[in-house]
């Protein structure tokens, strides 16, 4: 189960942050799908992930999401990934800088029948902003 649970990660890495092929992330994430770690007045389910995640597309161009480690036992894979871009578009309320980022984070997802159920995650929103602003 371990494996198997590793590859839906492998899957939306690929689909989703390197293609950004959208029906993947529909595929990969549960209807009921709730995010533990919401953005402060970000509602917790699936559609306003999505939204979050069409955003980032939507703000960043010529970029990539390295999966530097993964780790699975029973239905939780807990991972840290790597993200690089170039902010093209509007990032939350700011206009487009030009600049490159390059920002880590930590994310833990549980898996049912293959799609991610649950998630809590951690990404360096300061680290990324910093660069933005220097």
């Amino acid at each position: 189960m371990s494996q198997q649970n590793k590859d839906v990660i492998r899957k939306l890495v690929d689909g989703v942050w390197i293609h950004r092929d959208l029906n993947v992330f529909d595929a990969t994430f549960s209807d009921a799908f709730v995010d533990r770690t919401p953005r402060p007045g970000m509602d917790p389910g699936k559609a306003a992930f999505r939204q979050m995640v069409i955003g980032m597309q939507a703000a960043f161009s010529e970029d990539h999401t390295s999966l530097d480690d993964m780790v699975a036992e029973g239905d939780k894979v807990a991972w840290r990934w790597t993200y690089r871009g170039k902010n093209t578009g509007p990032l939350m309320g700011m206009p487009p800088t030009g600049k490159t980022v390059t920002f880590c984070g930590f994310t833990i997802d549980r898996i049912v029948n293959g799609q991610i159920v649950e998630r809590w995650h951690q990404m360096d929103v300061a680290g990324m902003m910093a660069q933005l602003q220097s």
